[in-house]
């Protein structure tokens, strides 16, 4: 087992590599737990959970709003849920958020924990204390930042993913040597086979390396003034080509670092040969680096980003591969070089 310790403003996280999902009341310290999943997770899952009360919950994006929230809340109270109970929630990215969230502003604050159950919750979602929901459609617009007391990984838990969700969690792993970690994309690059198929111990040790990036930032910027706006990257395009296209999380981020890469191209940031060797990597995952973007969607989308200040967007760009910088970026200068950021992707 390797560990790694976050620490926040409200504490320490402890992050759990390799620890099976029955240590989950050992973390809890006794208290009394109500369980966050969903039913796909409790299906596969659900015999190994803790003997505890389960909440469940719908699946998808549609999800992530504050009825959801609000159900969870009479739920709470209903259970008698105190300050001395703890909420853990046991699924992806969306469970992790929302369980998050709600333990976050239930009773000014109950303590919790993760359990993630796909890669890109383990390696992005369930780390860095960002917990919300969408509103009208927009991505996480309403939340908190507050860690989790721990989050445990167990990778035995992947073993049921679509290979489509796999290939989700990897657009992650790639952000995150890309911009922090030259020698995890070397990794990635040789361990390919192993990678996909879940051989444990390269998963863990990509799993490792990339919240090692992950965590640096997150211990210099908890609250994203500044530093942890690079964990953005692929995401400026990348959100809003999920919000337009329909893409998955991981595709549409998977495009946006294309488009980010080129961008950065442009500034005389990164070489052709920097830009040809992301797409080639991408590509090797089998993740797209290309799509019939419509510009006037898209770029809409972008103004309405969190990221957005005034007029500019806080962009960050490539400073050589595992290496970033955040730029502010005018709106207008994303749509017209949209098609050139598109071209040959």
């Amino acid at each position: 087992m390797r560990s790694i310790e976050l620490q926040g403003a409200g504490g320490t996280s402890l992050i759990a590599l390799g620890l099976p999902i029955s240590s989950v009341p050992d973390l809890c310290q006794g208290k009394k737990i109500a369980v966050i999943t969903d039913g796909n997770v409790y299906g596969f899952h659900g015999d190994r959970f803790p003997e505890c009360s389960t909440i469940k919950i719908g699946t998808g994006e549609k999800e992530k709003t504050l009825d959801t929230v609000h159900r969870i809340y009479e739920t709470f109270l209903s259970l008698e849920l105190d300050r001395s109970s703890f909420v853990v929630g046991i699924g992806g990215g969306i469970v992790c958020d929302i369980a998050g969230f709600a333990a976050s502003t239930y009773l000014r604050g109950l303590p919790f924990g993760f359990v993630p159950t796909t890669l890109l919750s383990q390696v992005d979602a369930s780390v860095g204390g960002k917990n919300g929901v969408n509103f009208q459609g927009y991505k996480n617009l309403i939340g908190t930042f507050n860690q989790p007391q721990f989050v445990l990984c167990d990778f035995r838990l992947l073993r049921t993913l679509p290979k489509a969700e796999v290939k989700n969690g990897l657009a992650e792993v790639i952000k995150h040597a890309l911009i922090g970690d030259r020698d995890l994309l070397s990794l990635l690059e040789k361990e390919r086979e192993n990678i996909l198929s879940l051989q444990e111990d390269t998963i863990e040790e990509i799993v490792h390396s990339s919240l090692e990036v992950k965590v640096d930032i997150v211990s210099r910027d908890e609250k994203e003034g500044g530093e942890r706006r690079k964990l953005n990257f692929g995401h400026t395009f990348g959100h809003a080509i999920e919000k337009t296209m329909g893409l998955s999380h991981g595709e549409a981020v998977s495009i946006g670092m294309v488009m980010e890469a080129r961008l950065s191209m442009s500034k005389g940031l990164l070489t052709v040969h920097d830009v040809h060797r992301i797409k080639d990597m991408l590509k090797e995952y089998g993740l797209p680096t290309a799509a019939a973007l419509d510009r006037e969607s898209v770029i809409d989308a972008v103004g309405k980003d969190k990221k957005r200040e005034n007029q500019d967007i806080h962009c960050v760009l490539l400073d050589g591969i595992g290496a970033s910088r955040i730029e502010r970026v005018k709106l207008q200068e994303l749509a017209e070089a949209f098609d050139d950021l598109c071209e040959h992707c």
